[in-house]
């Protein structure tokens, strides 16, 4: 019965009791879950700002350049200064092309070669994905290691607050709750920053797999289109 008023007189301790009722292993882990959290909604806000604005100019260079003069005309100086990767993957392209065929054009390749026009685009290809999924191990180490961090540090608390009721001889609810109470903040403050930090994991993978699949299409058009402009 003591115990239970007790816990009535503590007029419900807050986030920052808790905090307090940690240890100091605790403490570090909290704080260290706190950087973590503003790591994750710094990388996932800005991810996904960053994949928003790339394919709303790849999918502008698109529509221009379906207007536009043929492909193998476009003046080079001018889509260099495009910074889309679809404008990236035209100019490898076109580069491509020229520096095989030469400026006058070839209609055939020569027999057994790899298509340097597809060369060059996989190589721009394989380059913007890894653009694409920058910063992302960081977000999936915080999703992975915050349960973890979180557990080690309730265990630990635990494992204190044990300790010092057996040092003191007696075992009482109102000796072993505040320690045992810290010790599981660690595991909510590791929960907090996991559980959002998976559906923005999840969502950022998603776009980012539409992004690279819009890409391969994109080239697969843009190396369609060099051929029947150079077929005779």
């Amino acid at each position: 019965m003591e115990s239970f008023l007790y816990l009535a007189a503590s007029s419900d301790p807050g986030l920052f009791e808790y905090f307090l009722y940690s240890n100091w292993a605790g403490r570090i882990i909290i704080l260290i879950l706190a950087l973590g959290s503003v790591i994750a909604w710094t990388v996932m806000v800005a991810k996904a700002i960053e994949l928003r604005l790339i394919r709303a100019a790849n999918l502008r260079f698109e529509r221009n350049l379906r207007r536009g003069e043929p492909l193998l005309q476009l003046d080079l100086t001018e889509l260099k200064t495009r910074s889309t990767p679809y404008a990236t993957l035209a100019v490898a392209a076109i580069q491509a092309y020229f520096r095989e065929h030469g400026e006058e054009g070839r209609t055939e390749a020569a027999p057994g070669r790899t298509n340097p026009v597809e060369t060059a685009l996989q190589r721009v290809i394989a380059r913007q994905t890894f653009a694409y999924e920058s910063r992302m191990v960081m977000l999936a180490s915080i999703v992975t290691g915050a349960p973890f961090l979180g557990l080690l540090g309730t265990v630990w608390g635990v494992m204190d607050a044990f300790g010092s009721v057996a040092l003191a001889g007696s075992a009482t609810l109102r000796s072993l709750a505040p320690g045992v109470s810290g010790a599981l903040l660690t595991t909510v403050a590791g929960l907090v920053v996991a559980i959002p930090s998976v559906f923005g994991y999840n969502f950022l993978l998603t776009r980012i797999r539409q992004l690279t699949m819009e890409l391969e299409n994109f080239a697969s058009s843009v190396a369609d289109r060099i051929e029947l402009e150079t077929r005779p």
